[in-house]
């Protein structure tokens, strides 16, 4: 459903406009399927080259990661009775560490899924010096990662890279042997492989070739064995890699629950930041505006009455300035109400409330809503998703000279069946639009992140703004 909104005075530019928004918003074509998920043999065929270059890389890294990193954990071993040694331990750690990630690296260039990188803790800046800098030999993804690359990894590469090296010359060799064939030494009591093989399947049947002949045919069957199976082979030796990494290199549940943990306490942190700055600029906003025409009118209702005995017009002409000032601090007041939820808000939901206040802006504003008619969202996400689209539309039309503003509301399903809400403010302004610390942008992304939502900005100089808002976990 779609809603426009073009106050008078609108010219024909309108469609230009619209145009310009709709190649803004533009950008998002049908969704490409991930080559790791193709199946069949021909997607094991197109995996081959990448799949060998990681395999045969393999042993070369292993035998120097496993030669540097036992080196330097021997000698901090035998170095703890000083403490030298402690400093050479973490330096291995470190080396383990480097190593691990090269081979997370490696196994993505080989088609491999990303595998989740640890939560790598950092001491704090009041940490102390030992604090900084041997804080590794207490983490436990170091040490992994250091048995990654001091024993098991080692030995994984060792058997992967033997068995993909004669895999890849049985193949070659056999598809191969009858160019080089002839330029073997030839010798009168030669045992041929292929007349030994014939004979053991038919032993009362002459050879009906000759012996080299044999050997040609017996070699090229088993180079396209070798060959034919090689898809196999490189997949699931990488897929051995792939599995060990995400035991011994992937992150860890506890740090999900740690990330998890920050993240809560950050957006709470956010939404009481987000919510104090309303505050206090609710009370600037009241104190600076109709507070002072309050008592401008306090101050003239009370001249009025002293005057109304002596001097009747005086009065009257005071009374109709106070009922101007009433006006003009209701119209203030009914502004700064826009800044909270309006009753449309809780009767209608937020797509009404959105439509109602755009209806209200000074520029044209288009609403796109592709949500249900009569969705409704979460109380705290319908009040902070309507604040944020309406200081963005009131943003666009005070400060970025746009002549149009699109807003698209969307509700997406992402990865876990779950839906978000999404919303999209575009206009054709100036643009230059950041976030600086402590105003506009970054209150609204702090009111997002109190909902563990997202707030982006994309704003190059004269070329518009486009803000994309995403709170999760609409369905709760």
């Amino acid at each position: 459903m779609t809603t426009n909104y073009v106050p008078n005075g609108m010219t024909a530019e309108t469609g230009v406009i619209s145009a310009t928004l709709d190649n803004m918003t533009a950008g998002t074509g049908p969704e490409t399927r991930d080559p790791r998920q193709a199946n069949g043999y021909g997607a094991l065929w197109r995996g081959v080259p990448r799949e060998l270059g990681f395999l045969l890389l393999t042993l070369p890294i292993a035998v120097i990661g496993f030669s540097v990193v036992v080196t330097l954990f021997s000698a901090g071993a035998g170095l703890l009775v000083v403490v030298v040694g402690l400093f050479v331990l973490t330096a291995a750690l470190y080396v383990a560490r480097a190593f691990g990630t090269s081979e997370l690296v490696r196994l993505e260039a080989a088609g491999r899924a990303p595998i989740p990188r640890p939560a790598w803790s950092r001491a704090g800046e009041n940490a102390g010096f030992w604090r900084k800098t041997i804080g590794p030999l207490a983490q436990g993804h170091y040490w992994t990662y250091l048995l990654h690359t001091g024993l098991v990894g080692f030995v994984l590469s060792v058997f992967s890279w033997t068995v993909t090296i004669t895999w890849l010359t049985s193949a070659l060799g056999g598809l191969t042997y009858w160019v080089w064939a002839p330029f073997l030494p030839q010798d009168p009591d030669q045992i041929w492989l292929g007349e030994v093989v014939f004979n053991f399947f038919a032993p009362q049947a002459e050879l009906p070739v000759a012996p080299a002949a044999a050997d040609i045919l017996l070699m090229l069957g088993i180079g396209v064995v070798f060959l034919a199976t090689l898809p196999l082979v490189t997949r699931g030796l990488t897929l051995l890699h792939d599995t060990i990494a995400r035991g011994l290199l992937s992150r860890w549940q506890s740090d999900d629950l740690r990330t998890e943990v920050a993240a809560l306490a950050a957006s709470r942190g956010a939404a009481v930041s987000a919510e104090d700055q309303s505050v206090r600029r609710l009370e600037r906003d009241i104190h600076d505006g109709p507070q002072q025409r309050l008592v401008r009118l306090q101050m003239d209702l009370a001249t009025a009455e002293r005057r109304m005995a002596s001097d009747p017009e005086a009065a009257k002409a005071l009374i109709v300035e106070a009922r101007g000032q009433a006006k003009a601090s209701l119209e203030e007041l009914r502004a700064l109400s826009r800044g909270f939820a309006p009753p449309i808000l809780e009767d209608r939901g937020l797509v009404s409330a959105i439509e109602s206040f755009t209806a209200l802006s000074s520029i044209p504003v288009t609403v796109t809503n592709s949500l249900e008619p009569g969705t409704r969202l979460p109380a705290e996400i319908e009040r902070n998703a309507y604040f944020v689209v309406a200081e963005l539309v009131t943003n666009a039309s005070k400060h970025s000279s746009a002549t149009a503003v699109r807003v698209d509301i969307t509700a997406p399903t992402d990865a876990t069946g779950n839906r978000r809400l999404d919303l999209l403010v575009v206009d054709n302004g100036v643009g230059g639009a950041r976030f600086d610390a402590g105003h506009g942008l970054s209150g609204l992304r702090d009111r997002l992140n109190g909902l563990r939502g997202t707030m982006t900005v994309d704003s190059p100089a004269g070329f518009g703004t486009r803000v994309t808002a995403s709170v999760p976990g609409i369905d709760r």
